[in-house]
């Protein structure tokens, strides 16, 4: 991965995800260099700063765009400041006052670009236990009732994320996405306070039953397929071992045990306040001890349908021996695809390099279409 911060992980991989993004409507490259410019490797207050001040600006001149009726350059621009507002807020701890009002303004931002869409997606809010999980349905133009893959992210992800590159290449190839904030992530976790959980395929099997009971005029409900990124990758075995209903299954990014990841890194890990968060736990002590029901062991051999696992040589984040053990541990159909390291898209989720998850959905859409 190229490293625009040399020697500084993580603040060059949140520029990589901006400048690919940039690619799907998330960026323009010119802002995003400007942006980091202005960002001292280490000092989260000035990556803060340096996104949040873009984003502020590129909204508002997508109000402008807005009110003086040029929806095309509204759509656009709030796009751009959706994306923006939601890096300014990756690093903020949740008890920061700032967080909840950039992620509001981010989410503000999505859903002013998408009532400009040609083809609008389709608000959704399932109901969950006591609250509800909130998505969008993007269906692809011009097919009648396509195949769907349902879809979360990872950590604390936003679903309004998947629009940037998976929904648009799922819905070139003819089938539909139903993005999701499942627990621990987006809204369910900002605003209806959900925390994650190591069952997560309570909530697929959740939403699997509303779309087969709700979307029939949308899509195929007989052709679902179940999909996840990053620390999905846990979420989305789980799903996929718990619900023989999907006909397919997408690894993006594998997870064997996230308390693996999470058991040797130190307390000020730079994700750390995050992991806290999701989980609902005040100290790391007590997230790891969480953590350790975050694991595949005999559960990953009661996976039943194809399943594509696609994984980075690189990763730093999640190493790839757990897309090996996964791989290893599965009896139903399955490919492994790893990007080596010498190539670009070897980094976490292919965050380099979107074009390496070509082979992904061409296989899953020959699986759905089957």
């Amino acid at each position: 991965m190229w490293h625009y911060f040399q020697g500084q992980y993580m603040p060059s991989y949140q520029v990589n995800r901006a400048l690919t993004q940039a690619h799907y409507g998330g960026g323009e490259f010119a802002e995003v260099l400007e942006v980091a410019s202005q960002i001292t490797p280490g000092d989260n207050e000035s990556f803060h700063q340096a996104w949040s001040k873009m984003g502020n600006n590129v909204f508002d001149l997508a109000e402008e765009f807005a009110q003086n009726g040029n929806d095309v350059s509204a759509r656009r621009t709030y796009l751009r400041a959706f994306n923006y507002l939601r890096t300014s807020e990756f690093f903020l701890v949740p008890n920061d006052e700032r967080k909840l009002p950039s992620y509001l303004k981010c989410r503000e931002a999505f859903i002013k670009a998408v009532q400009r869409f040609e083809h609008k997606p389709l608000q959704v809010e399932i109901p969950f236990e006591e609250s509800f999980l909130p998505g969008y349905l993007f269906a692809p133009a011009g097919v009648k009732n396509p195949p769907l893959m349902i879809m979360f992210g990872g950590l604390d992800s936003l679903a309004e994320e998947l629009y940037f590159g998976i929904s648009q290449h799922l819905n070139e190839r003819g089938i539909a996405l139903l993005a999701m904030d499942g627990p621990g992530q987006g809204a369910s976790l900002r605003l209806n306070h959900i925390h994650t959980r190591y069952d997560f395929n309570v909530a697929g099997t959740a939403v699997l039953d509303w779309a087969i009971a709700n979307l029939s005029e949308h899509i195929d409900v007989s052709r679902v397929g179940i999909g996840a990124v990053s620390m999905g990758g846990y979420m989305a075995a789980r799903c996929a071992a718990f619900e023989p209903r999907f006909k397919v299954c997408m690894v993006f990014g594998a997870v064997w045990s996230y308390y693996d990841i999470w058991k040797n890194r130190p307390d000020n890990h730079p994700l750390a306040e995050i992991v806290k968060h999701i989980v609902g736990a005040e100290t790391m002590a007590d997230a790891r001890e969480r953590l350790k029901l975050f694991a595949l062991n005999d559960v990953a051999k009661q996976i039943s349908m194809p399943t594509y696992i696609l994984h980075g040589e690189d990763d730093r984040q999640n190493f790839v021996e757990n897309a090996y053990k996964l791989n290893e541990a599965l009896t139903c159909e399955h490919v492994l695809e790893v990007v080596p390291k010498e190539s670009s898209g070897s980094a976490h989720c292919q965050i380099d390099d979107f074009t390496k998850t070509f082979n992904m959905y061409d296989w899953v859409a020959k699986k759905l279409f089957a």
